[in-house]
């Protein structure tokens, strides 16, 4: 793939997802709250630095994010069981329902714009959730792989 290809692809992304944010929720948390909500919701507990790798943001970045989302009661923090001195975080029941609602408020508009689109070209969209998923865990040229939970 060119890089203008990946690029025409990276706008396209954008556009889709500003698009569903745009019209799938009311704007009560923010995208990046949103994905650290979807990350808890996949792989459990976290480690701030996990979080940071994974978002990816800087980990003052996402200890403002965790903050911002303990303080409306979506995460706790919790002793981390493999270091005593460490604290993960974990979504609380309400952050998962948040997360369960705004997601499908996207997932309907998502559907409903996919109902426009040739079956074939739908199939595809969908088949390309899982390698886009491989693509954000890829770790950087200076980090080591993320581990698939």
């Amino acid at each position: 793939m060119s890089a203008d290809e990946a690029l025409h692809v990276v706008i396209a992304m954008h556009r889709l997802m500003r698009r569903l944010r745009r019209t799938g929720h009311n704007g009560t948390v923010h995208p990046t709250q949103l994905i650290v909500l979807a990350l808890l919701n996949q792989y459990g507990p976290l480690r701030i630095g996990e979080i940071a790798r994974r978002v990816p943001c800087s980990q003052p970045t996402a200890t403002t994010v965790v903050a911002g989302l303990r303080s409306a009661g979506f995460v706790d923090r919790e002793a981390d069981p493999t270091d005593g001195r460490a604290t993960r975080v974990a979504a609380t029941p309400t952050g998962l329902a948040v997360l369960r609602s705004l997601a499908h408020g996207e997932a309907e508009v998502l559907a409903t714009l996919m109902a426009e689109l040739p079956e074939d070209d739908a199939r595809l969209v969908i088949a390309a959730g899982p390698v886009l998923d491989t693509l954000a865990d890829l770790p950087a040229h200076d980090e080591a792989p993320l581990p698939r939970t």
